[in-house]
């Protein structure tokens, strides 16, 4: 029997609009290709996303990549509260389960950065149960050890639970430690993968 409902927050319950938010800006278009060349592009994108490494390392290496641009690396570096959107799911969907009697967690690569910054859009949270941002641990998906912490901190039993996200390594750890896993990009998605498990 599923008792609990582990949701991804990135590409999941939130989305991420880069082309605007870079554009709010007013780079040229030169200097935003530059820019997305200099970061998304880079080797180091992932730690910084996911707020595994300190910041200003990150934001070094960047502008190792093109220092020209460091003036404007360091700017969509510090300042990145527009770049998130909630999906319109996320609420009613997060408050649908509690009321069917779910436990709701969250187990996310989140960057400290968007937890501060991108706060007001993280609606979903107080009506969530709890879970774990990976850079507040060291830890970050998929290393098993965070699915370990997960499951101890809130006494999980692996069998019973569904971890929702949108990567497959993710998802596999996730069916590693013995939960199930559904990777998906569309709620409709979701909800057929929940269904099979006999979550409606």
């Amino acid at each position: 029997m599923i008792t609990t409902i582990i949701f991804d927050i990135g590409n999941v319950l939130v989305g991420f609009d880069w082309e605007g938010y870079l554009e709010s800006f007013g780079f040229t278009d030169e200097v935003t290709g530059r820019i997305s060349k200099a970061t998304v592009l880079s080797p180091q994108w992932d730690e910084f996303d996911r707020g595994a490494v300190d910041d200003e390392e990150i934001i070094r290496c960047f502008v190792k990549n093109d220092p020209e641009i460091e003036k404007e690396i360091r700017m969509i570096c510090e300042d990145i509260h527009d770049m998130l959107t909630i999906r319109e799911y996320a609420v009613p969907w997060v408050k649908e389960l509690k009321q069917k009697g779910y436990r709701v967690l969250y187990l996310s690569n989140f960057s400290r950065k968007a937890e501060i910054e991108c706060a007001h859009t993280l609606t979903f949270l107080p009506y969530m149960d709890g879970g774990i941002m990976s850079y507040r641990y060291h830890q970050i998906k998929p290393q098993p050890e965070i699915y370990d912490t997960l499951i101890r901190e809130y006494e999980l039993k692996p069998e019973e639970c569904v971890f929702l996200d949108d990567r497959s390594d993710n998802c596999e750890a996730a069916r590693a430690k013995g939960m199930h896993a559904i990777v998906f990009t569309t709620r409709e998605e979701a909800l057929k993968g929940l269904a099979k498990l006999g979550v409606n």
